[in-house]
């Protein structure tokens, strides 16, 4: 929903008027405010991604490590996802606005308490600018619709198949749960669209996806990188590999829980500017996940902020699409980038760091050593 909004604003918003020499201070500030529209778009589509498990790819890749790793832990679903990430999100939008809005334009907030006057200028003509675009874009089409009804459909399936604080609608099917998952409403939803025809019964019969648009469109890169990232994970597990950095890590036990998990998040979010985030998220599991069982911590306490983090790779060009779509828009450096994407990183990792450390301590049950998770020789049950 971010991206296709930022998307359009990108479209018709970020179109800066040419300069002249009589008016170079209101250029500067016009400059300074297309790059605080192109940042927060670009951070706004990554912010947005973390609210839901398939939002992002480190998401759904940590869902089935979870499901490969841990095959017994179903603590995790659409729902109690959304409940632990959606405020995240909605604190690292604000803070991010305000921190951009300080950074490019500047720190007068005071126009956010005055009284609504009348438009000036600039904003009708800005209005005037949307509107029309909107119009261009005509009525929505009926194959627009189906898929907004079918997307919703598939929002509404995911959030009510096991809720947590209710039983969903997977209890219909006890003794099919390993069948029931948020994989199996996407596959079949998604083959309503091979079948459903385009065009309705008036002309020749032609599905609304083809088989060679889904190949073409299917990110079968970031599909081989998660398969061998499992591969790698099973292979460290294995081999003892994995054990042997969990205890070379192991001294991080001496530090409070807090401490370690942070220090995780750091690292993760250090290392995914200059890597992609499911590269990042595939190395990070199968050593953070021994690590968390080796100091005797929910894996889920170590594992969830790690991942989000992963996702907050806000400070160079090359660090994720979004970045790289606004830096080649042309008006922003490297400078820019790195000053504006090093707060949102800092905003970020203690936006979650709060998270996990007050609402999703009893979400997900944070301060005990779950059932699910192996009980190495020298430990008890639960946690000291």
């Amino acid at each position: 929903m971010f991206l296709l909004m930022g998307n359009f604003l990108f479209c018709v918003v970020l179109k800066p008027a040419a300069c002249i020499p009589a008016a170079t201070s209101r250029c500067k500030r016009d400059l300074m405010m297309c790059k605080a529209m192109c940042l927060g778009i670009a951070y706004s589509s990554n912010i947005g991604g973390i609210s839901t498990l398939p939002g992002t790819s480190p998401n759904l890749i940590f869902s089935e490590y979870l499901n490969q790793v841990y095959p017994d832990c179903n603590c995790i679903n659409f729902g109690n996802w959304l409940l632990l990430c959606f405020p995240i999100s909605v604190v690292m939008l604000l803070l991010t606005w305000i921190w951009l809005y300080w950074l490019f334009i500047g720190s007068d907030f005071t126009f956010l308490w005055q009284c609504k006057g009348e438009q000036s200028e600039k904003e009708k003509a800005a209005r005037k600018v949307i509107e029309e675009e909107q119009k261009l874009l005509g009525a929505m089409k009926p194959q627009e619709i189906f898929t907004s009804v079918v997307f919703i459909l598939m929002v509404v399936l995911w959030f009510t198949r096991s809720p947590g604080f209710m039983p969903g609608w997977s209890s219909l099917f006890p003794h099919h749960t390993g069948y029931i998952t948020d994989a199996t409403v996407a596959l079949l939803l998604g083959l309503i669209f091979f079948i459903v025809p385009a065009y309705g019964l008036s002309r020749k019969y032609e599905a609304m996806i083809s088989w060679e648009e889904f190949q073409a469109s299917m990110p079968w890169k970031v599909a081989l990188l998660v398969g061998g990232g499992f591969a790698l994970a099973e292979g460290a597990k294995e081999s003892g590999l994995s054990m042997w950095v969990a205890e070379l890590l192991a001294p991080l036990g001496d530090l409070p829980v807090l401490a370690t998990v942070t220090i995780a998040c750091i690292i993760v979010t250090t290392t995914t500017e200059v890597t992609s985030n499911a590269a990042t998220i595939t190395i990070f599991l199968p050593i953070l996940s021994p690590l968390a069982e080796a100091i005797h911590v929910n894996p889920l306490y170590v594992l969830i902020p790690t991942t989000l983090c992963t996702s907050f790779s806000f400070l160079l060009p090359v660090s994720n699409p979004p970045n790289a779509v606004v830096f080649a828009y042309g008006h922003l450096t490297i400078m820019d980038m790195v000053k504006a994407g090093l707060g949102v990183n800092v905003i970020g990792v203690l936006a979650v760091m709060l998270a996990v450390a007050t609402w999703g301590v009893p979400l997900f049950s944070l301060d005990t050593y779950p059932d699910w998770a192996p009980v190495l020789p020298g430990h008890n049950s639960t946690m000291p």
